[in-house]
């Protein structure tokens, strides 16, 4: 069984802290969700895993935004870059990266549920035939994802996968498991093309989206609620998963 070789503080250049799990779940309503997902071109793609995940073949690459319109932050945009994984037998994704354009944002979902993001300019589009999402770092185009061709779908056809995040905790150095759960008002399927993707933007040489598998699109509310979970991030998930519930 394939399993990530990277220590997670080689993967991750700055941990986020969360102080307390005693935080208070948020909801953001009315966020517009594009996500798109690619087969990668990635040699050794335990590489870019800790030793508590393991690696799907093919690996799967996948870039998602969300535009909220409101949240006790402000509005903001971020964008996700996350890859396919399972924690024990079960599949989630990994954070590699994160871009958003709201500080006080950026701070709350670090120090709250160890969502790391960088300070980035990012639009979002949403038209009747398509949609598009691109962002910019430091005046470096990190990645523009382009969705065409539109076509509803039924709102439970989605299947959306719990991801892992790496942060300093209450419990140590952990992988935090990032569990929102989604009420989902309008969704449709698209057809994606990656228009441009720097790597080394991301800090995250070596990955090459090379075959679009699918992307979606959706209007939904998103319940961000207390962290229930966390993974030692240097042994598997069966014997390294804890709860973080008060005795």
């Amino acid at each position: 069984m394939l399993t990530g070789t990277t220590p997670l503080e080689k993967l991750v250049s700055d941990l986020p802290t969360i102080p307390s799990w005693d935080i208070e779940p948020v909801v953001l309503d009315d966020v517009e969700i594009l996500q798109a997902q690619f087969e990668l071109a990635a040699k050794d793609i335990e590489r870019f895993l800790p030793p508590a995940l393991h690696p799907t073949i093919p690996p799967l690459g996948h870039w998602s935004c969300w535009d909220v319109p409101d949240s006790p932050w402000g509005s903001f945009r971020l964008v996700q870059f996350r890859l396919s994984c399972r924690s024990g037998a079960r599949p989630r994704t990994f954070l590699l990266g994160g871009l958003i354009d709201n500080q006080k944002a950026q701070q709350n979902l670090a120090s709250k549920w160890g969502l790391e993001a960088v300070q980035a300019e990012i639009s979002f589009v949403r038209s009747y035939d398509a949609a598009e999402f691109r962002a910019t770092v430091r005046d470096q185009l990190a990645i523009d994802v382009k969705l065409r061709n539109p076509e509803s779908l039924a709102t439970a056809d989605l299947q959306l996968f719990a991801s892992m995040q790496g942060a300093n905790t209450p419990s140590g150095v952990r992988l935090v498991q990032f569990d929102p759960s989604y009420e989902v008002n309008r969704t449709e399927r698209y057809f994606p093309t990656i228009d441009h993707f720097a790597a080394h933007a991301w800090q995250q040489e070596g990955i090459d989206p090379v075959y679009a598998v699918t992307a979606w699109g959706a209007n939904t509310t998103i319940h961000l609620p207390k962290i229930r979970f966390v993974c030692r991030p240097d042994i598997d998930a069966f014997r390294g998963t804890e709860s973080v519930a008060k005795p």
